[in-house]
């Protein structure tokens, strides 16, 4: 019972000697049966959606109409390129530039406040040294106004530390992170600018 299933019911079909003659032919050149060329060509047809009752116009046609796809598609491509991605390009080599020059700025501002934090904190050490020797209260006065000092270049350099954070995190969005460049730069704004 189990063999008739596996068996395949084979038929025949009437073609007229021209045919005949193309089949042998085709099936001597690949190496073929009757049988699986007539069915190669229907699977061909069917993956190909051929129609066979339209047979194609020629091959010169049809390679024209590929041609004329494929010069479309390329002045596609350079408009999109012309039109699209070249004031992209353009766009973020300014952006690059403008944080380049940010960051030089940055870097130029935070130089300054370190020598300036120096010399202010060798100043008050002098200063203090003097005093010290003067009178003991005033030292302790001294040490207060370090304190403040050292908090406030501390809270300075947090917020730098801060500022170079968020103007990295600016320089790393893509073109279509508008929202999170929108939201940095006002992050960026609020800590050059605080609100008080």
């Amino acid at each position: 019972m189990e063999r008739n299933k596996n068996k395949t019911t084979l038929t025949t079909i009437g073609i007229d000697h021209s045919t005949n003659r193309q089949i042998d032919k085709l099936c001597k050149r690949y190496d073929l049966k009757k049988g699986e060329a007539v069915k190669l060509a229907f699977e061909y047809m069917d993956k190909a959606n051929i129609n066979p009752s339209e047979p194609p116009e020629s091959v010169k046609s049809e390679l024209a109409k590929i041609n004329k796809r494929q010069d479309d598609l390329i002045r596609f491509v350079r408009h999109f390129e012309e039109t699209q991605l070249n004031p992209m390009v353009k766009a973020t080599h300014a952006i690059s530039v403008r944080f380049d020059a940010s960051v030089n700025n940055l870097v130029a501002q935070i130089n300054s406040e370190i020598i300036a934090s120096q010399e202010n904190t060798q100043s008050i050490l002098k200063k203090m040294d003097e005093v010290f020797n003067e009178q003991k209260a005033a030292t302790q006065d001294m040490i207060k106004r370090i304190n403040l000092v050292y908090n406030f270049q501390k809270a300075n350099m947090n917020k730098l530390f801060q500022l170079i954070v968020v103007y990295a995190e600016l320089a790393a969005c893509g073109i279509t992170d508008g929202k999170k460049k929108e939201r940095l730069k006002k992050d960026i704004d609020n800590l050059i600018n605080p609100k008080s």
